[in-house]
């Protein structure tokens, strides 16, 4: 068990174990954005920061077919950026929460050597998508085409640029997609760890292992912060979710069945230090 899931797994709530924990029809969600971690500032511009930084925390209200409501931002601000630069970030952070009905109400601002953010999302669901509720027969199967988003940080690492448009710029929320399927989806998460250890979490929570009935390579498996959608369903409901996929024309893949085993993927950590 890496460090991240150690010290998760010493806290004893109970609404921990999802995207965003669901008290009532509330969810609060937070995700961390940080200065060589999740990215670095010679790869993007301070509207990119601002704008993925807010995309990945509204992903878990999405995920589990939440409105976003709220957000509070918490960032440290390095000495090197002007008031043209925060600016900047401030507009982009502001401009992408609107887009998805949100509003920033507060936060906290701190100095620091790099630039790191902290973002909760405060949102509101009436039948939120959960991880616990798969059973034995069920499929699994994710949208859109994974791969792009490793794909995009190795070449920057090798010193390329990648399009403005990039999967690793622009991660696609799948908000439409979840709405319109949740009534047929079993369970649901987002892909930011990469879909072999979220399909070990999804698996995991509900004390099932799978059968792969398609083969995933490893720049598909291991390309973390996707975003696009990790679900389960009943097989009879397989021709309801596609329809609403092909509906938005968004590729939908089912890679494995839900069965009484403990295979699990082999997977790794995708961020950097």
């Amino acid at each position: 068990m890496d460090k991240e899931h150690y010290l998760i797994s010493q806290l004893s709530s109970k609404y921990i174990g999802d995207d965003a924990a669901v008290i009532g029809k509330t969810l609060y969600s937070m995700d961390a954005f940080f200065e060589d971690v999740h990215f670095k500032r010679e790869w993007m511009t301070l509207a990119q920061i601002g704008r993925k930084a807010m995309l990945v925390n509204l992903s878990d209200a999405v995920a589990m077919n939440a409105k976003p409501k709220y957000a509070l931002v918490t960032v440290s601000l390095p000495s090197d950026l002007s008031h043209e630069d925060i600016d900047t970030l401030s507009k982009s952070l502001e401009k992408t929460a609107r887009e998805f009905g949100c509003e920033i109400i507060g936060g906290d601002t701190v100095g620091g050597d790099k630039l790191h953010l902290s973002i909760t999302i405060i949102s509101e669901s009436e039948d939120p998508l959960l991880r616990l509720g798969l059973e034995e027969g069920e499929l699994l199967a994710y949208t859109g085409t994974l791969g792009e988003s490793k794909h995009n940080l190795m070449q920057l690492f090798q010193g390329h640029e990648i399009s403005e448009n990039a999967r690793f710029y622009e991660p696609q929320l799948r908000a439409e997609f979840i709405e319109k399927a949740r009534p047929f989806l079993s369970v649901g998460m987002d892909i930011s760890d990469g879909l072999y250890c979220d399909t070990n979490k999804l698996l995991d929570i509900n004390k099932y292992g799978f059968k792969l009935l398609k083969n995933i390579n490893d720049e598909e498996g291991l390309s973390g912060e996707e975003y696009e959608m990790l679900i389960g369903f009943k097989k009879e409901h397989l021709e309801a979710v596609e329809e609403v996929a092909n509906a938005l024309e968004l590729p939908l893949t089912v890679f494995a069945e839900v069965v009484k085993n403990e295979k699990r993927f082999s997977c790794k950590s995708h961020h950097f230090a």
